[in-house]
């Protein structure tokens, strides 16, 4: 398996990338081991596009091979994001008067964790999502789903067979895409003419100014900000016209609501201007970004080491391709972190890729009594705490590792 140097801006096409901030090489994030065997490790770095803005990847595997029908996500296991999702739908449905004639469809639906909120609602669905296994926990929840990457081919085939889709709702997959005009000019096929496209995903003003270096892995193609998304869209005959924020969500995540006409809202204009303003359309605004990352990591090997010195054991909370990336590229294994935690049953039994830590229930917090609990799901950090008053109560400590590793309490 290889991938290949990334010499083309993948949204405008110029060759004006510059490196933004250079990871090593570290394993795919979401390969979970079934036995303690070496993982094959890629470069990882991120670069900024002179053109247009986007940030992106600077070497890049093909998602054949990162979405296999072993990928090991499944939303359903996150309370919060369940929540956000029920009540991203329940707008929608008010707001675009949605009924038993429409036709909702998620690109990227995943197990079926928010088209359940529409079906619930008696508005027909068709989920879109490469991976075998999630794709079949959400037929068998009701959400019928089709197994394939979406692009333009699909959207064609789409919607000759189902109509034109009045939401399409794409979270969290415009990153995951390694083509993305292609997958635009599928939104813009598939989309009715009063339609709406909301698509979710991080933020990279938050990536910069958090020091989000762990939400970077081989399966995240791109890192957006409303102005390159603007730019993909208008090359699309598409417009963004409003922008929500959700800070606790992801570490950061914006909403956008595009649309075949030009509806722009005044909230959308401030993102806009704000970006111009503080410069994330300058290769300046990300100059500074590595340096920040080597002293964060610095400081977290530091506290674990400090740990450890004191005698207590550390355990770590969140078997996520964010913890994949922060352990290896800091260099954490398991003379440092005891063992992982995670809720999701597809992933328990099985070892983090690169530093091969097992990943155990999350009963085994209180069976084996680590002292301290680095959260490497630190984007569900208030989630994970209450859920685990039991283990506080007993004395365990928490810890986030960015932007500064540091200890939180329970509120």
């Amino acid at each position: 398996m290889s991938g290949s140097v990334v010499s083309a801006c993948r949204s405008c096409g110029s060759d004006r990338l510059v490196e933004v901030l250079d990871l090593g090489s570290t394993p795919i994030a979401n390969a979970l081991l079934d036995a303690d065997i070496p993982s094959a490790t890629y470069p990882l770095g991120i670069s900024f596009c002179k053109e247009c803005a986007l940030v992106q990847l600077g070497y890049a595997l093909p998602a054949e091979v990162i979405f296999d029908s072993e990928y090991p996500y499944y939303s359903s296991f996150s309370d919060a994001l369940c929540t956000h999702a029920a009540a991203h739908v329940a707008s929608l449905l008010e707001e675009r008067s949605l009924d038993s004639s429409s036709l909702a469809v998620e690109v990227a639906s995943n197990d079926g964790y928010l088209l359940r909120n529409f079906v619930e609602a008696g508005v027909p669905v068709l989920g879109i999502d490469p991976s075998p296994g999630p794709a079949r926990s959400a037929e068998e929840i009701g959400v019928p789903t089709l197994v394939d990457f979406f692009g333009l081919n699909v959207a064609r085939r789409v919607r000759s067979e189902h109509g034109p889709a009045d939401v399409i709702v794409a979270n969290n997959v415009m990153a995951h895409v390694p083509d993305l005009n292609d997958l635009v000019s599928g939104f813009a096929a598939l989309l009715a003419d009063d339609g709406v496209l909301t698509v979710e995903n991080p933020w990279v003003r938050d990536l910069v100014e958090h020091v989000e270096f762990d939400t970077i892995y081989h399966e995240h193609f791109c890192y957006f900000s409303c102005s390159s998304v603007e730019t993909l869209m208008r090359r699309h005959g598409l417009h963004l016209n409003d922008v929500e924020y959700f800070p606790q969500l992801h570490g950061g995540t914006l909403r956008w609501s595009i649309g075949h006409r030009e509806e722009r809202t005044e909230r959308c204009r401030e993102f806009l201007a704000g970006e111009l303003s503080d410069g994330l359309t300058t290769h300046q605004y990300y100059a500074e970004f590595a340096d920040r990352v080597a002293a964060c990591q610095r400081q977290l090997r530091t506290l674990i080491a400090d740990l450890r010195d004191q005698g207590r054991t550390v355990a770590a909370y969140g078997a996520a391709a964010k913890g994949a990336t922060l352990l290896n590229s800091t260099g954490l294994g398991a003379d440092d972190i005891a063992f992982v935690v995670d809720r999701n049953v597809h992933k328990q039994g099985k070892l983090m890729p690169g530093c091969n830590l097992p990943i155990r229930p999350v009963e085994a917090l209180l069976d084996e009594k680590p002292d301290d609990l680095l959260l490497l799901a630190w984007n569900f950090a208030s989630e994970i705490v209450a859920q685990q008053s039991e283990f506080a109560a007993r004395g365990g400590r928490f810890y986030v590792p960015v932007p500064v590793p540091r200890e939180i309490t329970p509120e």
